[in-house]
């Protein structure tokens, strides 16, 4: 199966529809008015469905195992043709199309089965996905322009040569990603004074300045101290985001210092500087976290 363990749970639905038609009318009135020798059709069916839904990982071998928080069944009866719509919701990190189309073809199934006896001629078709909302195709954030950056790595050892930089490679890879420009990649020292210089004029031309680096418990880590009174506006739910994230995959992120907040029309990251907790953090909050670039130009939520 595909590896969803980076993604961030968000409220996923999906709608499917799938179309039963029968030969003749006196089918409709048997299902109507419940005179189908098997029972009633359509509760069966619905039935049938829900049951399904909750199993569709076992049936289609790349599905995942999905907790379903919600489904309903509805159908609308036109002519000879039953219309099934199929409805299904969770909280989670995939979506949930193939649940809602696999309930679907069941209650269509269902349906079959228990009309064949009294009508030969029955025909399943267009089963399909009508809606899907939810992960990142639903939160895409578009821009006129794009997203300029600065990334700045705080080490010591990086600075004097005496390891690689992993962290900040891996930030501006994310970056490009998501269609953000680095323009600016620095290996800069522990000193609070150059952190806050590189801070102060990058955040006049770059949208998005990211260090990382600086926010542990060590001496020298003095990243939060050189950012946290030069923002104008903490934004404590990006810190919060990128934490929790963290601890569900390792249990020493909550000991991490992770800084996010404004400066004039910019964001200001402090991530850490470890490879994964650097990876972590952007799978954490990216793309998601540009939504606030709209909302300092001074659009809300609702216009977007």
């Amino acid at each position: 199966m595909v590896d969803i363990t980076h993604k961030i749970n968000t409220l996923r639905a999906a709608t499917a529809t799938a179309i039963v038609k029968v030969s003749k009318q006196e089918t409709i009135d048997a299902v109507v008015n419940n005179l189908v020798p098997k029972g009633n059709v359509l509760e069966m069916a619905k039935t049938a469905g829900l049951f399904a839904v909750k199993n569709t990982y076992l049936s289609i071998p790349d599905c995942h195992p999905i907790p379903i928080e919600f489904t309903s069944v509805e159908y609308k009866i036109e002519g000879l043709t039953i219309q099934i719509i199929f409805n299904v919701k969770t909280v989670y990190k995939t979506g949930v199309e193939v649940e809602a189309m696999h309930g679907a073809s069941i209650v269509a199934l269902t349906m079959y089965d228990m009309l064949k006896p009294i009508d030969k001629e029955i025909e399943i078709s267009t089963i399909k996905l009508v809606n899907k909302e939810g992960g990142k195709s639903s939160f895409k954030n578009k821009f006129p322009n794009a997203i300029k950056a600065a990334v700045f790595v705080c080490s010591d050892s990086i600075f004097a040569g005496d390891k690689e930089d992993r962290s900040g490679k891996i930030i501006v890879e994310k970056l490009t990603s998501y269609g953000v420009e680095t323009s600016h990649y620095e290996i800069i020292p522990d000193e609070i004074d150059i952190i806050q210089e590189k801070a102060r004029a990058f955040a006049k031309e770059h949208q998005l300045v990211i260090f990382t680096g600086g926010t542990g418990l060590s001496p020298r880590d003095v990243t939060p101290e050189a950012l946290s009174p030069l923002l104008e506006s903490r934004i404590p739910g990006i810190e919060e985001a990128i934490r929790n994230y963290g601890q569900q995959r390792m249990p020493y992120a909550m000991l991490s210092r992770t800084v996010a907040g404004t400066l004039g029309k910019s964001l200001v990251l402090a991530l850490p500087g470890s490879t994964n907790g650097a990876r972590e953090s952007m799978d954490a909050v990216f793309p998601h976290v540009m939504h606030v670039f709209h909302i300092l130009k001074g659009k809300n939520h609702d216009t977007l």
